[in-house]
């Protein structure tokens, strides 16, 4: 083994290997693959899923860390796990669940009478079967690992999660529907399974893209990178009026213009009622859809529009369906990207930006509480709106907000930021338009505002969870976490054996910790600075797996400092990370602001893996200090949801304690020996 001061030389792997490097490659591309096909596919069919896709992420990282132990035993779980996902293919899809997401302290959107099974219940059930769907081709890559240095096994299964994550990128960026996704797994899982049990393989193989081929096959289906879409005609028949689904939710009703004007909602004519002496020369529509509200302001007289979507296929739904032609119109420019980053990307400016009823029903990742509108409406994203703005210009958000305080809060937001009361027109079913000018001359109220109570703060780019009412952490979250982490401990002591004999990987288990959630702050970040599309999302998961491939290069051929100076880098790293303010970067041009993002994000996630990968080097088993450090990952992604009390900052002290306990706890440091 290197130490300082040797030359450090690097193993190479014999032509015997090569099975076995082949093997472990394709069970780890085969993991990440499967784990975000999971995300997206249950998310899309077990109703409001989507709202707590990290339960799904969390229960995978179980599935690994249960793999890699039960890699050390006789007996195996791998013939085991297509069988499993065909089973829950098949129950999902016969068995249709939508969880019960009534309720005021956190808003989903939803319809407005949700009924079905409490959350409680199912999310439990969905994390353990996830896990043990994962913990399959979880013991393949680990049974690897005995096969070659830890090192270079750690090298392999990391471009193994890059050929995942990749192939996943690319299906996402075709609108590939599930069934691609299943014959892809279920093609991984007949190669990997033993030949004696491949038979299951097969059966189950068959089941998963009969199941899902169906589900594509369905009248009125597509897929965005986002949603599972359906379509439905209201008035068979009549193609004029058709319903939007996402999820298996309402979410848009696409119909003519006048008819929405006319007979339909309120809240479309009214930023028009408050708003005079504009002349809407350039209208800005976030949010735009199938092209709804572009279509009305058309009717209004507006000169030029810049429509905003963040999700294609729903856009394109509009271009293809819209009973008004609104995209075809040349008056109107059509941008797929996410609202807030589009404002950070123009210097145009606006005679009326309006906020369109831009809510989503999915989180930007699994690994965060961000959705895709999350940043569009903290005090900064308003400010921009206000700062793109003519002088005579208006700013106008309007939706079926659920609650009375989500109104207040964002009346309360364009107040403080405009520096005036706006127009408030409340409907039924808390409907409200918020209207508001850069001169108050130039807005006309029906009545006063007056707010209904206290004014809950403005949402920040810090603490971005504009519908989470902030009175009190919420106890479904409480009992879910505490529910995940007794898991976990009874699985890690079951099949690790006695809490004692891990104690030589303690500091394994807290950089798995600190990694994690490192990795959320980061998502985050990118989310508030580069916008919360699914490519974004995509590239910071791919950049972190980049850096970390480094860092283990970096230890395999290069000597390294010893590892107290790695973690002072760390600390170091951090403190400037913490120091600076990811909104002081928006400012910046967009390479500037990417490489200066990049350096904050990268550098404490580049050395934290020089530390690990100098530890894990060093395992005795493998298997048994990659499993503890996964299962310190999912005390790590519990811990991410402390950020709806400490913000997304303040995140990074949590990272930098639990650091400081990693390298506390390293062997020959501390009472702790292996």
């Amino acid at each position: 083994m290197a130490r300082m001061g040797q030359t450090t030389t690097v193993p190479t792997v014999r032509a015997a290997d090569g099975a076995v490097v082949r093997r472990l490659v394709l069970g780890s591309a085969l993991m990440l693959f499967l784990e975000l096909a999971l995300i997206r596919w249950l998310g899309s069919n077990i109703v409001h899923l989507s709202y707590f896709s990290n339960f799904v992420l969390l229960g995978s990282f179980l599935g690994i860390g249960i793999g890699f132990l039960v890699s050390r035993r006789s007996w195996s779980l791998i013939p085991a796990a297509p069988v499993l996902l065909a089973l829950l293919v098949f129950g999902v899809r016969q068995w249709p669940v939508s969880l019960d997401r009534t309720g005021s302290d956190v808003i989903y959107f939803t319809s407005l009478q949700a009924t079905g099974p409490p959350a409680w219940l199912v999310l439990p059930v969905v994390f353990v079967v996830v896990a043990l769907v994962l913990a399959g081709p979880a013991e393949i890559v680990g049974r690897c690992f005995p096969g070659l240095p830890p090192l270079t096994a750690y090298r392999w299964d990391l471009i193994g999660s890059l050929v995942g994550i990749g192939g996943f990128t690319v299906l996402s960026f075709l609108w590939a529907p599930p069934v691609v996704w299943g014959i892809i797994v279920a093609l991984a899982f007949v190669v990997l399974v033993p030949n004696l049990k491949r038979v299951l393989a097969i059966a189950a193989g068959t089941l998963i893209v009969g199941v899902l081929l169906v589900e594509t096959m369905a009248p009125g289906t597509s897929w965005s990178p986002y949603y599972k879409i359906t379509t439905e005609d209201v008035v068979p028949g009549n193609p004029d009026f058709v319903d939007i689904s996402v999820n298996g939710v309402p979410h848009q009703l696409m119909a003519p213009a006048q008819w929405k004007l006319e007979q339909g909602e309120q809240q479309y004519a009214t930023p028009y009622l408050r708003i005079k002496d504009n002349s809407l020369d350039d209208v800005l529509i976030v949010g735009a859809g199938s092209g709804s509200d572009v279509a009305i302001a058309l009717s209004k007289g507006a000169t030029h529009i810049d429509a905003v979507d963040i999700d294609p296929r729903i856009m394109q739904i509009g271009v293809e369906r819209n009973p008004d032609r609104a995209y075809q119109n040349p008056r109107v420019t059509r941008h797929v990207n996410d609202g807030r980053a589009f404002l950070t990307g123009t210097d145009k400016k606006y005679d009326l930006i309006l906020f369109a009823l831009p809510d989503s029903l999915t989180l930007v990742s699994g690994a965060s509480q961000i959705r895709l509108e999350s940043f569009l409406f903290t005090d900064r994203a308003i400010e921009e709106a206000r700062d793109h703005l003519k002088p005579d210009g208006a700013f106008a958000m309007y939706n079926y907000y659920r609650e009375v305080w989500l109104i207040d809060r964002l009346a309360g937001t364009a107040s403080d930021v405009f520096d005036h009361t706006p127009c408030v027109d409340t409907f039924a079913g808390a409907q409200a338009v918020v209207t508001v000018a850069v001169d108050p001359a130039n807005q006309q109220c029906e009545t006063t505002y007056q707010p209904s109570g206290a004014v809950i703060a403005p949402a920040t780019d810090d603490r971005p969870f504009l519908y989470f009412k902030g009175d009190g952490f919420p106890s479904l979250y409480l009992w879910a976490i505490g529910g995940i982490l007794l898991v976990s401990v009874i699985a890690l002591r079951a099949l690790g054996g006695t809490f004692r004999s891990m104690r030589p990987y303690a500091d394994l288990f807290f950089m798995g910790a600190a990694f994690l959630l490192l990795e959320t702050k980061n998502v985050a970040t990118f989310a508030m600075l580069f916008g919360t599309t699914w490519l974004v999302n995509a590239l910071v998961f791919a950049g972190v797996l980049v850096i970390v491939l480094a860092a283990v290069e970096t230890e395999r051929r290069v000597r390294t400092p010893p590892l107290a100076v790695v973690f002072a880098g760390i600390a170091l790293s951090l403190a400037v990370a913490y120091l600076v303010r990811p909104d002081w970067l928006l400012p910046l041009p967009f390479v500037p602001r990417l490489v200066v993002a990049v350096l904050l994000a990268f550098m404490p996630i580049y050395l934290a893996n020089i530390a690990f990968a100098k530890r894990f080097k060093e395992a005795a088993d493998s298997q048994a200090a990659f499993a503890i450090n996964i299962m310190g990952a999912i005390v790590g992604g519990c811990l991410e949801y402390a950020a709806l009390l400490t913000g997304y900052g303040n995140l990074l002290i949590v990272v930098g304690v639990i650091y400081g306990l990693a390298f506390t706890l390293k062997p020959g440091t501390s009472a702790v020996h292996a």
